[in-house]
C-alpha cells in the first residue's frame, strides 16, 4: 500500500494527484485536504476539470474548500467560465460545498439552462441552496423552464431543486402543470406531489402525474372520488 506522506513536500503530492492508480489520487487529495496548502490550489482546481473518478472528484472539492474562501471562490469563479463541462460542473459542486452565499449573483441563466446535463443539474442544486429568498421566485419561474428536460435523473435533481424552494414554488408548478407539453405538465404535477408529500417517491408521483394528465384533473379526481367510495 502506497502512503502519501506531505512532509515530503508540494510536489510529491502533485505528482500523485495525476498518478494512474486511482487509489493513490484519493490519497493525495485526501492529504490535501488535511495538510491544507494555499500552493495546491492551482493543481487541485486543474485536477478537478480532469478527474476521471467520481470519489476521487469529491475528495478534490473537499480539498479545495480546507483553503482559505478569500483564494478558493475568485479562483472557482473564473472557472465557471471554462468551456470544459466538468471544470465548471465541479466548480459548481466545490461551491455548493463552500456554501458562501456571496457565490448566489455567479449562477447565470446560462448555466441553469446548460445543454450539459450535468453542469445544469449541479447549477439547480447551488442555486436553489444559495438563492437569497427576495430571488426565489424568479429562481422557480427559471427553473420551470426546465421541466420535461432529460431522464429520470435530471427530472428528479430538477424536482428537488425546485422542492426545496418551498411554497414560494406553488404558482409556476400549477401553471406549468397545464402544459400542452404532456412531459411538462407531468413533471410540473409529479413536483407537486413531492413537494406536498416529500416521502413520496419520484417514480410513484412520476407515474401519478403521467395519470392526472393523461385523464385530465377533474377525470382522475372523479374516478378516485368513485373507488373511495
Amino acid at each position: 500500500m502506497v502512503t502519501i506522506n506531505t512532509t515530503n513536500g508540494t510536489q510529491h503530492l502533485v505528482n500523485a494527484l495525476s498518478a494512474t492508480d486511482s487509489s493513490l489520487r484519493l490519497k493525495a487529495a485526501l492529504a490535501a485536504g488535511t495538510h491544507p496548502d494555499p500552493g495546491l490550489l492551482e493543481t487541485l482546481v486543474a485536477r478537478c476539470a480532469v478527474e476521471p473518478d467520481f470519489f476521487v472528484r469529491d475528495m478534490l472539492s473537499w480539498a479545495l474548500t480546507r483553503l482559505p474562501p478569500a483564494i478558493t471562490l475568485p479562483r472557482l469563479r473564473r472557472e465557471l467560465d471554462s468551456g470544459h463541462t466538468q471544470a465548471r460542473s465541479q466548480a459548481l459542486h466545490t461551491l455548493s460545498k463552500i456554501g458562501d452565499r456571496t457565490a448566489w449573483t455567479w449562477i447565470t441563466r446560462g448555466m441553469l439552462r446548460d445543454a450539459n446535463d450535468e453542469v445544469a443539474r449541479t447549477a439547480w442544486r447551488v442555486a436553489a441552496a444559495l438563492v437569497p429568498d427576495s430571488e426565489k421566485t424568479a429562481l422557480v419561474d427559471e427553473l420551470v423552464t426546465q421541466l420535461g428536460r432529460g431522464d429520470r435523473t435530471v427530472r428528479l435533481s430538477l424536482s428537488r431543486a425546485i422542492v426545496d424552494l418551498g411554497a414560494v414554488v406553488e404558482p409556476a408548478l400549477a401553471q406549468a402543470a397545464t402544459d400542452p407539453d404532456p412531459a411538462v405538465a407531468a413533471h410540473a404535477v409529479a413536483t407537486e406531489l413531492l413537494l406536498r408529500d416529500p416521502e413520496t417517491g419520484f417514480d410513484a408521483a412520476i407515474d401519478e402525474a403521467t395519470r392526472v394528465v393523461t385523464l385530465g384533473p377533474q377525470k382522475a379526481a372523479a374516478l378516485d372520488a368513485g373507488g373511495a367510495g
